[in-house]
């Protein structure tokens, strides 16, 4: 016999809910991971602040935009980079919608960034020390003022201060005008 119309109903309610099922198990998401490498190896990786590890070292992110990315290793110059992280066309507003949740499987969108660290410039201390003396030597002698005096320049102090010194009245200051004595 054929199935009556209440029986009909719960059939197809029960294939559209295991529709709706099968699709949220198998819709997709997108999975970010960047990964960054330095050349020489080990160095120490900050990402936006945080530490993430030694290089080469991956970690997951949520927002495309630009990342500040440190590496500090001893013996290299420390380097800091502003590193552009372009949105994909997928990840664009609106399109977005779809990839992340109606595409069936995951979408995988790994970076890679790779980083080339220069050598520290070791300066040797006695070298280091002489440019000390001279910059300290620099400095007293210009902090000192000319030991000759400059042809046609006249110095007179006054001898009255021209902004004349506040005084007390009633509990309050009372600065006076500029100009006045």
């Amino acid at each position: 016999m054929f199935p009556t119309r209440p029986q009909t109903s719960r059939a197809n309610l029960l294939g559209a809910l295991a529709l709706v099922a099968t699709i949220a198990a198998a819709s997709g998401c997108v999975e970010r991971r960047m990964t960054i490498r330095s050349n020489p190896p080990g160095a120490l990786v900050y990402v936006d602040g945080y530490e993430i590890g030694t290089t080469p070292c991956s970690t997951s992110f949520i927002y495309y935009g630009q990342r500040q990315i440190r590496l500090v290793k001893d013996g290299y110059e420390t380097l800091t980079v502003i590193q552009p992280v372009s949105t994909p066309w997928y990840e664009i507003p609106g399109v977005d919608f779809f990839s992340e949740n109606l595409v069936p499987g995951k979408i995988r969108d790994q970076r890679v960034f790779d980083f080339v660290l220069q050598r520290q410039i070791m300066v040797p201390p006695q070298q280091l020390r002489e440019r000390a003396e001279s910059l300290r030597h620099g400095v007293q002698a210009s902090s000192m003022g000319p030991s000759q005096p400059i042809p046609g320049l006249r110095v007179n102090p006054p001898s009255q201060p021209i902004y004349p010194a506040p005084s007390a009245v009633g509990g309050q200051m009372v600065y006076p005008e500029p100009g006045v004595r």
